[in-house]
């Protein structure tokens, strides 16, 4: 699968800033983080709860064949400016790599494209190299691709 999606992790630092440009309108970009159900389908997991607004919050949940959950994430949602920006805390439980801050920021680059912005704070460059070394790449281009695919069918 080509890497549409760029992550830039620079030395020292304990951010990861994330990027793609997307052949869609920005509108129909920033409804795929926005919706339930659409983030379901794109993301490849259940969305328990997702309050798309200032001081909303959120939980996500992957389960395996036998109903085990393998993977859950929750946070809250601080600033939520539609077709513009969404600033959020992400939490996976069970896992070393504490809470992170989200920056998204959503772009119109033409009336058919837009432009994905994405600061990942992390606690520390440690927890974000550990992270970075988990396929974490193909995970989220993979993820990206899909986001493409699936709104491309509701232009």
């Amino acid at each position: 699968m080509e890497q549409k999606t760029n992550i830039k992790a620079e030395e020292g630092k304990q951010e990861i800033v994330i990027t793609r440009e997307f052949d869609l309108p920005v509108e129909l970009l920033f409804k795929a983080y926005a919706e339930p159900d659409l983030v379901a389908q794109w993301m490849g997991t259940k969305v328990l709860r997702l309050e798309s607004r200032k001081h909303g919050s959120y939980q996500f949940e992957t389960t395996d064949a036998q109903g085990k959950v393998v993977f859950r994430a929750s946070g809250v949602i601080h600033e939520f400016d539609p077709t513009q920006k969404i600033t959020r805390t992400f939490e996976m439980e069970n896992t070393p790599f504490g809470v992170q801050l989200e920056i998204l920021k959503f772009e119109q680059r033409t009336s058919s494209s837009s432009y994905l912005s994405m600061q990942v704070v992390y606690e520390s460059t440690a927890t974000r190299d550990q992270l970075l070394q988990m396929h974490f790449a193909q995970g989220i281009n993979g993820a990206h691709t899909r986001l493409q695919n699936l709104m491309s069918n509701l232009k």
